[in-house]
């Protein structure tokens, strides 16, 4: 189980980074429209594949933050309580996170199979609009294996092993 535990943990690490290079290649996309409009030679499409990279970039890096808890949250309440009252609220923040995620899977999905139905194309590239729902139904997909791994003890990263990495 342990093995398991640790592919998933990698995939998800994995899948981030991917994320962040999307971001990336969103940026330099933007800055070499930039120049090349300057020598009369612009990038075509910019906007669709810029739009594709943020917003896959976007889904892919989303787990991560569920698995790591690195989400924006606001603890005043919780950091108050006492210690083991603390673990349950998490827990339970965690599994309505993880319905509420299965819930939109559900219907992100249900939406994406209209799109493949209906055949929609972006304006400037014709890239099948599909394609920007893969890394969001992947992304909400892996968001509730991130969200379950964050909620196991063993996996949630200490003093200890941060600076061993």
């Amino acid at each position: 189980m342990r093995y398991v535990i640790t592919a998933l943990r990698s995939l998800v690490t994995l899948v981030a980074v991917i994320g962040v290079a999307a971001y990336a290649a969103a940026a330099l996309l933007t800055v070499a429209d930039i120049i090349g409009r300057q020598l009369g030679y612009p990038v075509p499409g910019v906007v669709d594949l810029v739009q594709l990279f943020v917003l896959g970039g976007a889904w892919l890096v989303i787990p991560y933050a569920f698995m790591t808890g690195a989400h924006v949250g606001v603890d005043l309440l919780v950091e108050s309580l006492p210690r083991q009252l603390t673990r349950v609220m998490r827990g339970v923040a965690g599994l309505a996170a993880m319905a509420l995620l299965g819930m939109m899977l559900y219907f992100c999905y249900a939406t994406f199979q209209q799109q493949v139905m209906f055949g929609d194309r972006s304006q400037q590239l014709g890239i099948p609009i599909f394609y920007y729902w893969v890394p969001l139904l992947f992304g909400v997909g892996l968001s509730i294996v991130g969200t379950g791994l964050g909620l196991l003890p063993s996996l949630q990263p200490t003093a200890s092993t941060e600076v061993a990495s």
